[in-house]
């Protein structure tokens, strides 16, 4: 009996549950991003090693999904995981004005953005499973 492993839902999957468990720690102690950003911005290893870690998952990402126009998940993942690639390397080059502009004004949004990432978390979560049935 031939088994296949599908790395798209795979990754869409463990993707997805990652950003809702994110989404729900920040639901759940609001301002805890604003804090974690403040002190990513105070502490140049921390830049690095953030930047290195999105880096190399957004590689891993990036290199498992395949590109196949005839399916959008696929094509879904391999987009996230170039744009994490390329935002780890702005960390790592600019991050002053990176967390300055972008990222101060992510985390202000005490609710908005985490009820983002927990929307977008379900839909890749659920993509991700559905491909399991």
């Amino acid at each position: 009996m031939e088994t296949t492993f599908d790395t798209v839902a795979w990754s869409a999957t463990l993707l997805g549950a990652f950003a809702i468990a994110v989404a729900i720690g920040a639901l759940r102690q609001p301002g805890i991003w604003a804090k974690m950003v403040d002190e990513i911005e105070a502490s140049p290893a921390l830049q690095l090693l953030c930047g290195f870690a999105e880096l190399f998952i957004g590689a891993a990402i990036y290199l498992i999904n395949p590109w196949d126009s005839a399916d959008i998940l696929s094509m879904v993942m391999k987009t996230i995981g170039g744009l994490m690639m390329a935002e780890a390397l702005v960390v790592m080059a600019i991050s002053d004005l990176y967390f300055q502009t972008w990222l101060k004004n992510l985390a202000a949004m005490r609710r908005g953005w985490p009820l983002v990432t927990l929307v977008i978390g379900w839909v890749l979560a659920g993509a991700g499973m559905m491909r399991f049935v």
